[in-house]
């Protein structure tokens, strides 16, 4: 690894975290991307999911009083059943695979009619989500976006579905690394970058709440679309030229 490498993964840490930490999703997808083009599958799923539980556990915490505990707790139970049934599978998905998926999920998403979109207040909703979320998660490695479709039509405000997600989030990392360490092993995660990764992480979502203090409802749902969508787009790239070239 150059000079080069680590500059950029510090870099690609601060925005991400950032963009996490404002938006509650969006960030994962592009430190995932970037993770993706120096290790293996399995490595950066757990590299990832490190960085990301930590992020989102200080975003959780900083924001604990506006969490909707009933959803998180119902959210729990579905995604420990998804976990079980996703480890007796044991699939890794390959790298094309994950830029595919992490780049056609929004595009996917949009095409649903609003009315067919569930509600994460709904009853049984929470459970539903945390089992499909869940398993989004392991194959595609980021669930975010998926996990946003059930906040979509809530009468949540900004602060409580960004606090509400970042738990149910943690969670979700937590069952990551689980599943990839057990599965594929963490001997090619190097563990030396892991605190000062941790750290930038953090301090970088830190900075998010004078952010979302500024923003209004609207304006924190447009920038949302606008993020995913651009990012969305040079994934689909990225699979494209990962499939041509064999």
């Amino acid at each position: 690894m150059t000079v080069a490498f680590y500059v950029l993964l510090a870099l690609t840490i601060l925005l991400s975290s950032f963009i996490s930490g404002v938006f509650g999703m969006a960030g994962g997808m592009i430190l995932l991307g970037v993770l993706l083009n120096y290790f293996d599958v399995s490595s950066a799923m757990i590299l990832f999911s490190i960085i990301q539980f930590c992020a989102n556990g200080w975003r959780a915490y900083r924001w604990r009083h506006y969490v909707r505990w009933p959803i998180v707790y119902k959210y729990v139970v579905g995604a420990v059943i998804a976990f079980a049934a996703m480890y007796a599978v044991k699939f890794v998905p390959n790298k094309m695979m994950v830029y595919l998926s992490l780049g056609l999920m929004p595009f996917a998403i949009e095409a649903l009619p609003r009315n067919w979109r569930p509600n994460i207040e709904w009853r049984g909703v929470p459970f539903v989500t945390g089992v499909l979320t869940t398993i989004i998660q392991v194959l595609a490695g980021v669930g975010g976006l998926f996990l946003d479709i059930f906040f979509q039509k809530s009468m949540l405000d900004r602060k409580t579905t960004n606090a509400t997600k970042a738990t149910v989030q943690s969670l979700s990392h937590i069952v990551r690394i689980a599943y990839f360490g057990t599965v594929s092993g963490m001997a090619n995660v190097p563990k030396w970058a892991l605190a000062p990764a941790i750290a930038l992480a953090v301090a970088a979502t830190s900075l998010a709440p004078y952010v979302i203090e500024r923003m209004t409802d609207h304006g924190f749902r447009q920038w949302t679309r606008r993020i995913i969508f651009t990012v969305s787009a040079v994934y689909l790239v990225r699979a494209g030229m990962l499939w041509w070239h064999g």
